[in-house]
């Protein structure tokens, strides 16, 4: 039997693989132990036991009975097959076994074992020995065949000994198969040098994509954890709306309804007074007894037309006729005004227009104020800076104004004030004092409006009224933003999200400036324009 059919009778018709430790059922069909009893596993569940082969159904699950025989042949001819990784190829001269072959010869067109080569080496020194191979016709020359020795530059192709001296390659420009395979190797390492550049570039490629790839994911998180903390504010803004409004209809109705329970109670209590007049007149037209009837009358006329409560009848007409209602308009305000807040809020969190940046005006600049070289930065100096005395420099603040003025339009600006632990920021008109001690102070005049820290301690300022903040204090980043058409500068903390703090309304008169002031640590100003 060739090994190919023996080797189909060996495997195990579960698992295609040579049988270990080979067990059989009642109806004569052999199967790995493992892989029949996962079939029957499986088969338990559903209650039905089945040969996998012939489908021979068994009442209970099957004894399962070892081949001995079978296991035997199985390990003997598991043992004659090759090892992974050799040739498959066996040696010529080994008749009784097949011995993997470790070398082939040309000349003989034989393969040999370790044994066989060591025998041929002495017997044929000058044979051509190669690794082992069974297509040895394909290394000799299918005219002559001869072993091809050369290699013919001119046609490119592998020839005999024959061919170059009297055959069709006779006269062309031969090699042996040493030269050429050498100038190949050259030719080929020179294409593997341009490889494994081109790979190393295209992998430069692959890398820049990926990194890509991670700046793309990073910043998406990013943004969903912002668009996250937006979103809850916004609920959160959207409920204290909600409630707002909800308080105010409270109120409305509560003040509508408040004469309207009066009278209706003082009513009551003349109807109360009508229905015992009644219910006594009832009974005195009841009564048979005629004196009873007139005694009773001597104490005067149940129904007097003259008292009747006029001034009852004339509140309740006013009460149903005057027209007063719900003030609609006034909750359509507050509405308008908490959803248009909501709507700052995005506008803040997403700046999309042109960003313009805030410079600090030097000029404006208390003497012992350090501004940096940009125009951004401010911080106390304990040296005097002896710059020139002009009208608009701060004489006893430590302070400084921006060099623009905003008179139209919505913009923004942002300080980093996460370096210092005392400051003020805000925007003033330019005719600020500029030579007074408390009163030039942001915040602390009707010309300025201020957030200021001090102590550990947070509070918003103008005309000299303080609102203490409970809330958190700003540490990293606060925004200023202003509608100037609408009379609104609102102040706001950047975290994961925007956070409100305050907001003024008012009417302004002038241009304003935005203005620092500088106690402890340096602040960074910079700026965003929302459209003029």
């Amino acid at each position: 039997m060739a090994a190919a059919d023996l080797r189909d009778e060996l495997d195990c018709s579960i698992c295609l693989d040579i049988y270990t430790d080979p067990v059989n059922l009642r109806c004569g069909h052999n199967f790995c132990r493992a892989c029949i009893g996962h079939v029957l596993d499986a088969q338990e569940r559903c209650g039905v036991y089945s040969c996998p082969q012939c489908r021979q159904r068994f009442t209970s699950r099957p004894t399962l009975q070892r081949n001995i025989n079978l296991r035997n042949i199985a390990e003997v001819f598991r043992a004659t097959q090759p090892d992974e990784g050799e040739t498959g190829i066996f040696c010529s001269y080994c008749i009784r076994f097949s011995v993997p072959a470790v070398k082939s010869c040309l000349q003989c067109e034989a393969s040999l074992c370790e044994k066989h080569l060591k025998v041929h080496s002495k017997s044929s020194s000058e044979h051509v020995i190669i690794e082992p191979t069974t297509s040895m016709e394909n290394r000799k020359c299918s005219v002559h065949k001869k072993i091809l020795e050369y290699y013919c530059t001119m046609e490119g192709t592998c020839i005999c000994v024959s061919c170059s001296l009297a055959g069709e390659h006779q006269g062309h420009k031969v090699e042996t198969l040493d030269e050429a395979s050498e100038k190949k190797k050259r030719e080929l390492k020179n294409d593997l040098q341009g490889l494994i550049t081109e790979r190393e570039e295209t992998q430069q490629r692959v890398q820049s994509l990926q990194e890509r790839m991670r700046n793309v994911h990073q910043k998406a998180a990013e943004e969903k954890v912002r668009v996250t903390a937006l979103f809850r504010d916004l609920r959160r803004h959207l409920e204290d709306l909600e409630k707002r409004i909800l308080r105010e209809i409270s109120e409305q109705e509560e003040k509508l309804l408040l004469p309207l329970s009066d009278l209706i109670h003082q009513i009551g209590k003349k109807k109360d007074e009508l229905s015992m007049k009644i219910r006594h007149i009832v009974e005195m037209c009841n009564m048979t007894d005629p004196l009873t009837i007139l005694q009773e009358s001597d104490t005067g006329d149940f129904y007097d037309a003259e008292e009747v409560d006029d001034e009852d009848r004339e509140r309740h007409d006013k009460l149903l006729h005057d027209g007063r209602d719900l003030e609609v308009a006034g909750i359509a305000r507050t509405l308008h005004t908490g959803i248009s807040d909501m709507i700052k809020m995005v506008n803040i969190s997403y700046n999309i227009q042109k960003a313009a940046d805030i410079l600090l005006d030097v000029n404006t600049a208390h003497n012992y104020l350090q501004i940096s070289e940009d125009m951004k930065t401010v911080s106390w100096s304990n040296m005097k800076q002896n710059r020139p005395e002009t009208p608009e420099r701060f004489e006893n603040c430590a302070q400084v104004l921006s060099s623009r003025r905003f008179f139209s339009g919505r913009h923004y600006w942002e300080v980093d004030v996460s370096q210092s632990e005392c400051w003020i920021v805000g925007m003033c008109y330019p005719s600020i004092e500029r030579t007074g001690w408390f009163h030039s102070w942001i915040g602390y005049n009707n010309k300025s409006w201020g957030l200021y820290r001090h102590n550990d301690q947070c509070s918003v300022i103008h005309d000299s009224t303080v609102i203490l903040s409970p809330d958190n204090i700003p540490r990293n980043t606060v925004r200023i933003y202003l509608d100037y058409e609408a009379g609104q500068l609102s102040f706001y903390e950047l975290r994961d999200s925007v956070r409100h703090l305050h907001t003024f309304t008012t009417t302004f008169t002038e241009p304003l400036r935005a203005a620092l002031w500088v106690g402890k640590g340096p602040v960074k100003v910079s700026g965003r324009n929302l459209g003029m």
